[in-house]
């Protein structure tokens, strides 16, 4: 899911992270056991999608197996693949899948899935209108105009199957994209007719708007899409396959725990998402994969060809890494 541009700042910094890292050694030649890469930098977007490896650090997860990871907020994934590319991060966190595969297909990366980090569930994304809207359900959305987060991803993917099963021609529905922390702007002003956000945007911009919510954008056909994951690149789990394995099971702990217990969501959110403890209890999450699911990335990239977000199938076993 995509946030704002990409600060300047934070690229610099990111930039001196991966400096730093060379310099004292964090990359060297692995020994029986040891790992290639003791230190790695994660770029980690402030969403509800990255919530496990923020809880791993909590938990000292990667600590445990001698794995130090400097997470490095970023506004969002599409302007951290550059530095992926260029290995100023290791991994990204809560990386959009349909940015990333497009990328893939463009050749513009050569993508390894490393860990799932979210699916869509019931809740996790919504279609608003202001309270006195006549938009009652989905059927009256023909001719009207919804925000997305970034045209032709996956808000506009989800909501033009759900449009579909409600026998809507999603071509009757044109799209506007408006940043997730603008909607509420742009909806008070009636600059749309109605936004499909997801959360935490949707509980926020309900209590401050009233706004009312017309369908979920997580049913069904929706349910158990996986939207986004831990992303990185085939340089770099051939190169450290023991730290890429290290990461990959502390991530996998963590998204156990997410799954089982949401207050290991709801007390690392405040700290890295801007969310306050009152709010995040009220959120409805998303799915937290604990392994990547072949079946339902292929549906996911099968779905993207279907809409034309993809030229041709890709086969999601050559991006997906295991040890």
């Amino acid at each position: 899911m995509r946030w704002n541009r990409f600060p300047a700042a934070v690229g610099a910094l990111l930039l001196a992270s991966s400096l730093a890292v060379a310099c004292d050694g964090g990359a060297k030649p692995a020994e029986s056991g040891a790992l290639e890469k003791s230190t790695i930098t994660v770029a980690a977007l402030p969403l509800l999608d990255a919530a496990a490896v923020h809880i791993a650090q909590e938990q000292g997860f990667f600590a445990a197996d001698g794995l130090t990871v400097k997470i490095e907020p970023v506004a969002q994934s599409l302007a951290a693949l550059p530095a992926l590319k260029n290995g100023q991060v290791d991994v990204i966190a809560g990386a959009n899948y349909v940015t990333f595969l497009q990328a893939y297909q463009q050749g513009t990366l050569n993508l390894r899935i490393i860990a799932d980090a979210a699916a869509v569930a019931p809740g996790f994304m919504r279609l608003l209108v202001p309270a006195d809207s006549p938009v009652k359900q989905v059927s009256d959305l023909a001719g009207k105009t919804v925000a997305v987060n970034i045209l032709n991803n996956i808000q506009s993917l989800t909501f033009n199957e759900l449009l579909k099963a409600n026998q809507v021609d999603p071509a009757s529905v044109g799209y506007r994209a408006v940043q997730f922390p603008l909607m509420d702007k742009a909806l008070a002003n009636h600059d749309v007719d109605a936004v499909h956000t997801a959360e935490p945007f949707g509980t926020v911009l309900q209590q401050k708007l009233n706004a009312r919510m017309v369908v979920d954008g997580g049913a069904a056909p929706n349910t158990g899409l996986p939207v986004s994951g831990y992303v990185s690149t085939e340089d770099f789990v051939t190169r450290y396959p023991k730290t890429a394995a290290v990461f990959q099971r502390a991530i996998q702990k963590a998204q156990a725990l997410a799954a089982g217990d949401r207050t290991q969501v709801e007390r690392v959110l405040p700290g890295y998402a801007k969310v306050d403890a009152a709010t995040a209890a009220k959120l409805a999450l998303p799915a937290y994969p604990t392994v990547v699911d072949p079946a339902g990335l292929q549906r996911l990239t099968d779905l993207m060809v279907q809409q034309k977000l993809l030229t041709t199938p890709i086969d999601v076993r050559r991006v997906t890494w295991r040890p």
